[in-house]
């Protein structure tokens, strides 16, 4: 059997992250693994590819396509299974992804045969099989009406090399190419404006060593990025990955997200991280006000990301920073969010609207001042006001946004260690992913 795997297209209107951190699809190379062992299988990634997809259906000319998905992605997902199959109605087409896992109906669609609401090595070989019955998955034959119990996605050893043409086009900020992969799923912070843990579960577990051994030992970029919620969530975790570094002489540049109670608390740990290869963490300061740390449930103070900041300059490690602008912010606040961005003064800063997706408490409380429903796909990709503002006009908010953007990226960053440490080229391609997002604000802010 052939089979291709799919990654959409970014749409263009989004304002995301994707700007500055474009990774593989980690996923799609997870479920690869799987289903080289019988059958041919193809990733095409349609935000490098130029082929549109009803040329490679005729190119490939596969059984089965599998679709990956985040919210932003519904419509397209919708739209590139119908084109799919126009071109072949016998063709089987499977969707999964992170809005299948938290909102599965959104694929309950006839173009659509099967909804991965969970993916695990099981129920791919089952799928495989044509069983009637597949726990994690809902099928149109049985009206999508399939009940089972709820999961998480398996952490499963991905093949690399099926994403080998387009390894090189993979980056984080400055690095590229880059790989990803996770040492620990879940996270037990539980902040209430977090996806992470109501995906992957609010109980921390450390993966299979043997799956990090051999993916560690298979990844060839210089550069990995870790993307556990909080690589820095207990000392025992931290210090057995440093372990097995040191074990295996891995000499690579790793960057991982980290806490500012992390920070605090592995202080002595990161210095030894820092010898072995450690240059970045990706840190959620979220805001410069107490208040609304404890709102979001961060168990931190505006006074301990200070702290944290200075810890991570005084160990010479990068700090990409990212916050939250709230709808109840006026001009002073904002005013006072970029002094306070000032004082901390992190290598590259990420600022987004506070977004209450739909299933976490932050929905339920704002879902009077939403701007839009859960079914405007679309909007919802983190980079666009979700909730009305309560103290200034939409307009100007996307104002404040847009300046404090601009203000950050080009007078408060450190653009010229930057140039140094990743050269021209790739501080070029960032400068044009905060370009890229400042006009978009543009766009949003006249219209209101």
């Amino acid at each position: 059997m052939k089979i291709l795997l799919v990654r959409p297209p970014r749409i263009k209107q989004a304002i995301t992250l994707s700007n500055f951190m474009f990774s593989e699809p980690l996923g799609l190379e997870m479920i690869y693994s799987v289903f080289e062992q019988n059958h041919t299988v193809e990733i095409f990634d349609m935000m490098i590819e130029k082929l549109s997809i009803e040329e490679k259906i005729r190119d490939f000319e596969p059984d089965r396509v599998g679709i990956t998905s985040l919210c932003i992605d519904v419509l397209k997902v919708i739209e590139l299974s119908n084109k799919i199959k126009a071109c072949n109605s016998n063709i089987k087409i499977f969707v999964g992804g992170t809005q299948a896992l938290l909102s599965p109906e959104s694929f309950f669609e006839p173009s659509i045969d099967y909804v991965f609401n969970y993916t695990t090595k099981d129920n791919l070989i089952k799928f495989l099989n044509n069983d009637k019955s597949i726990e994690g998955v809902y099928q149109k034959e049985n009206s999508f009406k399939d009940s089972f119990p709820k999961g998480n996605n398996e952490y499963m050893l991905p093949n690399r090399a099926s994403t080998l043409k387009y390894r090189a086009y993979y980056s984080y900020f400055g690095y590229r190419p880059a790989a990803i992969m996770e040492y620990g799923l879940g996270c037990e912070s539980r902040c209430n404006f977090c996806l992470r843990w109501r995906i992957e579960g609010y109980k921390e577990i450390q993966i299979d060593m043997a799956i990090t051994m051999a993916d560690l030992n298979a990844i060839t970029e210089s550069t990995i990025m870790f993307i556990d919620n909080d690589f820095l969530s207990s000392r025992e975790k931290l210090s057995s990955f440093l372990d097995i570094i040191k074990e295996v002489d891995l000499k690579k540049n790793y960057i991982i997200y980290g806490s500012v109670k992390g920070v605090i608390e592995t202080q002595d740990l990161l210095k030894e991280f820092v010898r072995l290869g450690l240059s970045a963490i990706l840190i959620g300061y979220e805001t410069f006000k107490d208040e609304e740390l404890m709102n979001y449930n961060k168990k931190i103070t505006a006074d301990e990301n200070f702290k944290a900041s200075k810890i991570l300059k005084e160990l010479n490690i990068d700090v990409w920073a990212s916050f939250m602008a709230h709808p109840d912010w006026d001009k002073a606040d904002f005013k006072n969010f970029r002094a306070y961005i000032k004082k901390i003064r992190p290598q590259i800063t990420t600022i987004n609207p506070l977004t209450p997706f739909p299933g976490l408490s932050l929905y339920e409380e704002y879902k009077d001042r939403l701007l839009f429903s859960a079914v405007d796909y679309e909007k919802w990709s983190f980079g666009q006001l979700i909730i009305k503002p309560s103290k200034i006009s939409v307009r100007r908010y996307y104002y404040e946004l847009m300046i404090t953007y601009l203000y950050v990226n080009l007078f408060v960053n450190g653009n010229t260690k930057m140039l140094k440490k990743f050269g021209l080229m790739n501080v070029l391609r960032i400068g044009f992913g905060a370009v890229k997002a400042s006009k978009n604000y543009i766009k949003l802010m006249i219209n209101g």
